[in-house]
This record gives structure tokens, sequence and C-alpha cells, in this order.
């Protein structure tokens, strides 16, 4: 049959459905028949209750299901032999005037839009690589040998001095009033290495145990006590003990202890080499594959489809209860969150998308076996047993569909890379590592 379909507003249109009333009541009627078998009512014998006590308790949802049941067999239909892309669920509205024996729904929905690539030759994108140097190796170490350090106590004449972990009694108080969180007995940090306020630390270095002492401390603008923000303090602090740390050597035996292949300090360097280096691919892909979709963001133009946008919030806003409920807060799925707080982050998800979306089925984007394959196995380098890991990620559809949505957007990246007018830089390794933590 032929589809009329009006057009509304930009994405939104609207088609009318019709269906025989004989051919739902048929329906009904067989339905509540079936229903009428397993319908349990006080006075009756199971199968035995009178069609006309169900079809009163239970005519109503049941003409309900089977019009809602026939509607989406008609719309599918429709939609179908209208060629058209279908961009969320349709709106159904009964209307009060239909043809003799027939009941009618309007449908209103939205379609997916016509996207207009614009000239990507001409999109200017910088496309960033770093390399691992020696010195970052040297700093990897430096970490690894800090994790198994071992602490042995000073003595009593020794001041306390960087690198040495400092026990302390110490309280805070501001215009002569203690306050929240300053005050502790038993305190241990380790001098130099920025945990405790620079000031803090200024005042403790060259002290000695059993010494005590007075100092003032003014709280940085930013500090993340809001109370004491901006404030000065009198802190009064009494070393407990000081101990000096011990830093294994870097050797084969070291390198054996770490668990590494091969028990060598030559071995350990390579291993970490390929550690770091695994991070660098990864960081630097990332902010390449940024700048990738920031490019195609800039060169199309599209419609979105409020269907899309509000259900893409309303997946923000359940991640977001998510993380409240993994951070231990209760109730996480009564506390009111506003779904358009997260409408730009939706809009620009939808946007991307859809541009993705088409560009990978004009250009043939799509992940290839022999891709998912290699990424795959790339993801198990990092794992003690790779081929358990494999066999993880194969075993798994949800994996997959994550291990393909990365691939694609890794081809996508790739095609922007080869089309648009790219500019190369060289991102120092500290800085990139330094980016993707502020970022």
């Amino acid at each position: 049959m032929a589809v009329t379909v009006e057009t509304l507003e930009k994405l939104e249109r609207r088609i009318t459905l019709t269906l025989p009333a004989s051919l739902v009541g048929a329906e009904v009627e067989q339905r509540l028949k079936k229903l009428a078998r397993t319908v349990k009512a006080d006075g009756f014998r199971p199968g035995k209750v009178p069609m006309s006590f169900v079809a009163q308790r239970y005519g109503q949802s049941v003409q309900y299901e089977v019009i809602t049941d026939q509607l989406g067999e008609a719309f599918a239909q429709a939609a179908g032999e209208a060629k058209l892309r279908v961009a969320g669920t349709p709106r159904l509205s009964q209307k009060d005037a239909a043809a003799q024996g027939e009941i009618a729904f309007d449908a209103t929905f939205e379609v997916y839009p016509e996207i207009k690539m614009g000239d990507l030759a001409a999109a200017e994108v910088e496309r960033i690589s770093s390399e691992v140097t020696d010195e970052a190796i040297d700093r990897t170490v430096e970490i690894l040998r800090k994790q198994r350090r071992s602490f042995a106590q000073r003595a009593a004449a020794d001041a306390a001095a960087d690198g040495d972990r400092v026990s302390i009694d110490f309280e805070g108080k501001i215009d002569g009033e203690p306050f929240q969180g300053g005050k502790a007995e038993g305190f241990q940090f380790i001098l130099g290495e920025g945990q405790m306020l620079e000031a803090f630390e200024k005042a403790v270095r060259g002290m000695k145990s059993g010494e005590s002492k007075t100092f003032p401390l003014t709280f940085p603008e930013d500090y993340h006590g809001k109370d004491v923000a901006g404030k000065e303090a009198d802190f009064l602090v009494t070393v407990k003990k000081i101990e000096a740390q011990h830093l294994p050597e870097v050797t084969d035996a070291f390198a054996k202890s770490l668990g590494i292949k091969e028990a060598s300090v030559e071995g350990l360097r390579a291993d970490v080499r390929k550690n770091l280096e695994r991070e660098v691919k990864f960081r630097v892909l990332s902010r390449n594959k940024a700048a990738a979709m920031e490019a195609l963001a800039k060169v199309a133009e599209l419609d979105l489809p409020k269907a899309l946008v509000e259900s893409e919030q309303e997946r923000l806003v359940g991640d977001f209860r998510e993380r409240l409920k993994s951070q231990g807060m209760k109730d996480a799925d009564k506390v009111p969150v506003q779904g358009e707080m997260f409408a730009p982050q939706a809009e620009r998800r939808v946007r991307l998308g859809l541009i993705v979306g088409d560009l990978v089925r004009a250009q043939n984007l799509s992940a290839k076996p022999e891709q998912l394959q290699a990424h795959i196995e790339e993801l198990s380098q990092s794992y003690e047993k790779p081929a358990e890991v494999v066999r993880w990620y194969l075993s798994d559809r949800q994996r997959m569909a994550e291990v393909e949505a990365v691939v694609v957007e890794n081809n996508v990246t790739d095609y922007v890379m080869k089309t648009a007018k790219v500019t190369d830089k060289s991102v120092a390794f500290d800085e990139l590592m330094a980016q993707q933590q502020n970022g």
C-alpha cells in the first residue's frame, strides 16, 4: 500500500496507521481464551473461569497489548515501504475520526538526518607524536625502587632530611580554635615528596626526634578543604620518630624480584621501555583521535534528532548515578539529577556518532577481522597470560562490540589524517603525560 509521510519540522515526520477493528477484536478474543486456561479465581476450578469474568478483568489490558503489537508491526511495515530511517521510538496518538470498522493512530517520529560533509581536505589537524626517553625509563625504575624501599630508625641526634619518613603529632588552630582535620597523632609522611604542603614540610625539615615546634601556615586559596582554604593556621608539631629510607640497588637480583622474564638490568629496562611505549601509543592515539573527531565535527552539517539526544542524556545520567554508587553514596538513585546538565555532552556524542557512522558507510571503514584480532592481541600483551585474555575477549559479544567500536574509531582517525591538512608536532614525554593527567 502507498504510505503518506507528512513532514512536520526538520527531522520530524508523521504517518497515519489504521487497524481493522475486526482483526483487533479477533486477536483480543483469542488471547483471552488462551488466558482463561490459566486464570485463577475464587469459586472456580482452574480453566473453568467464565469468559465474561476474564474479559471484564483482563479485556482492557489485553486489548492494549494487541493494539500495541499490531501498531508496531504496521509502523515497521510502513516505515520500510517509505524507506525511512527512524530515529527513536514513535509517539502514538489515537485519532477520533476513523473510517467505519477501523482504528486509526497518528505515529509521530524523527528520521536520521542527511549529513552534508564539507571539504575535509581543507580541514587543519594537528597530529602529535612522542618518544620514550632514557630519562623517562630512569624515572620509572626509580619509582620501582621506591615501591620496594625499606626504612630504618635514625639516631636521636640526626635531623630530618628529604627522603626520611617522619612520624609526628600535630595540632592546628585558626584564631585559637581547633578545626576539623587539623589534629593527628603518629602521622607518617616522607619528606620531600610533596605529601604535605610545602610550608609544613619546610617546618619539619631539620627537626630531631622529640623536638617540638610552633609555626604559622597559610592554606592555599584552592585548598581542597573549603573551610580552611585561604586561612592562616598555627601548628604545633612534635617529631616522634625519624627513619632513613633504603632503596634497593638496581641489579639482576632486583630485576628478578620484579618478575622480569629476562632477570637482568637490561631486561628490566627493556620491559620498562615496552610498557612506557605502550602507554605513549595509547595517549598519542587518544589525542590524535580527539583532533580528528573535532575536524569532522567542524566540516559536517546536520540536524540532531531530539529523541537520540534525550536518550543519550538518560544514559549519561545513569552513568553518573553508577559513579555515585561506586563512590559509596547511599540512595544514589534518588539524587535529583537534571538531564539538561548533560545536554552539551549528549549533543556532541550524538553528532559525532552520526557523522562517524555516515563516514564509515561511505568510505567502508568498518572493522576487519584481522584488525579486531590484532587489537585484542595488543591489549593482551600487558597481562601475565595473554592467551587467556584473548579468549576472554573472544568469548563475549559485548566485549567484542567494544573492541570493534575502538577499531572503527581508529580507522576513521587514520582516514582523517590521510585526507586533511595535517601538521605534525613532536610532544615531549613529560608533557604528554602531564596533559593526559590534567585532561
